[in-house]
């Protein structure tokens, strides 16, 4: 392969991070240097938007863009938080490596409470994500809400400009801006399952980009991709969008994979969720469990959800 990759991002703080982070990665395994693999920076509709994301499309807001200068060979590989990522993607393109996984809890955040069970009655917490919020309401009935939108540091700045009591952020992302002493309190996976692939970075490329393939091969970690798998697996089977509170977290051992999903009602008052532990050797093993749970609790859900499809 005589030219280089160029590798397209958005532009936030964490988007770059994981494109450079990419770029390093790239250079180290093909012992190229990092200049054959320069950085584009694009502008997603995600980025320009105000207001919920629900309300302009939900998943594919992130990605749209990227997968549009990918198809037209402007940029050569896409870098993309796997949670922004939509369950059917593009013919032409397609997902090549996951890189090994970051904490995939949830983060809380206060400059006002040291943990979570210390927010008191009525509390007014900062977020978009539907699914944070639908849990909390689970635990607290009396919980207030504000959208809260931005990249961390925005986020950061609204908490510490008292525009909420606390809000919640993925550990991964704190982590890998090396903003982990911001983390109030990192939430266990057992009272918030995460959202499907949180904290894990995918590459897409063109499926008939047989040169890209090869380069980005070695840096795909399998445990990380057959969990990733499952996951949205579990949120395809489920029809999942930004819309419908969803979780999921899949944990594997090399053998056996462990696999934790739910759906939860906008306003808290119904969670159904499963969990099931199989052995899985391959993407089509792992696929089948998230499917198949997926398809059980959309079932045992049926009318006590507002599907929004």
């Amino acid at each position: 392969m005589q030219h280089g990759l160029t590798i397209g991002t958005r532009g936030s703080p964490l988007a770059l991070y994981q494109a450079h982070l990419v770029q390093r990665l790239l250079a180290e395994t093909s012992g190229r240097p990092a200049q054959d693999f320069p950085v584009r920076i694009l502008k997603t509709s995600g980025d320009r938007l105000k207001g919920h994301l629900r309300d302009f499309g939900g998943k594919g807001l992130f990605t749209k863009e990227l997968e549009e200068a990918l198809m037209s060979g402007d940029i050569d590989i896409a870098v993309h938080s796997m949670k922004d990522v939509p369950t059917v993607g593009q013919e032409s393109l397609e997902i090549s490596a996951i890189l090994p996984r970051e904490d995939p809890r949830d983060a809380f955040i206060s400059k006002k409470y040291a943990k979570l069970d210390d927010l008191p009655e009525g509390a007014l917490v900062g977020s978009a994500s539907i699914r944070r919020r639908a849990q909390l309401s689970a635990m607290r009935p009396d919980i207030q809400y504000c959208l809260l939108r931005g990249n961390v540091g925005t986020r950061l700045q609204k908490l510490s400009d008292e525009v909420c009591d606390a809000t919640f952020l993925a550990c991964a992302g704190l982590k890998r801006l090396e903003q982990e002493d911001a983390i109030t309190e990192a939430i266990s996976t057992e009272r918030m399952l995460p959202a499907p692939a949180q904290g894990a970075i995918g590459i897409e490329i063109r499926k008939s980009d047989e040169a890209a393939k090869g380069l980005i091969r070695p840096l795909n970690c399998k445990a990380s991709e057959l969990c990733i798998t499952a996951e949205r697996a579990f949120l395809r089977a489920l029809d999942g969008s930004c819309r419908t509170p969803i979780a999921a977290l899949a944990v594997w051992d090399g053998k056996l994979m462990n696999f934790k999903g739910e759906v939860v009602a906008k306003d808290g008052s119904a969670r159904f969720g499963n969990e099931d532990t199989a052995a899985v050797s391959n993407s089509i093993e792992a696929y089948d469990l998230g499917y198949g749970l997926g398809q059980t609790v959309r079932k045992a859900a049926g009318q006590h959800i507002d599907w929004d499809e």
